[in-house]
């Protein structure tokens, strides 16, 4: 299934947003479903993890229209790295016994979010669409 660039877009900002939300209200719940235990110290860093999420939210959203571009296309690159990286890192410390198997919701849709950009990223190029 091949998504466009807009539908990823708006996709992923609602995602943020959500996110956003609860890692910056009820972050226990994520942390139960990851078999993480709630401290003071973790809702602190949950909370500022929560401004990032909105950040992205906000930026997905506005670039959602934009045509190709070298923006458009750093913002989808560094989305890609940060994705299979957050990816990468939930399976590890799940093999490492430092998560619980929820965790495992989180990297399928980190690892999909990824390669929906590698995937959008190449229809663009197919399409003869410049990157200025």
């Amino acid at each position: 299934m091949q998504l466009s660039f807009r539908t990823l877009s708006i996709l992923t900002s609602s995602l943020c947003f959500v996110l956003a939300f609860v890692w910056g209200v009820f972050p226990q719940v994520l942390l139960t479903t990851w078999s993480i235990e709630y401290s003071d110290a973790v809702g602190f860093v949950a909370r500022r993890g929560a401004v990032l999420f909105a950040s992205l939210g906000v930026m997905f959203y506005l670039v959602r229209s934009a045509p190709p571009s070298l923006g458009r296309n750093a913002l989808s690159n560094g989305f890609i790295v940060g994705c299979f990286g957050l990816a990468v890192l939930g399976f590890a410390e799940w093999l490492n016994g430092h998560a619980g198997p929820g965790i495992l919701l989180a990297v399928l849709v980190e690892f999909a979010l990824g390669l929906g950009f590698v995937q959008a990223r190449r229809v663009t190029v197919e399409l003869g669409e410049t990157v200025s």
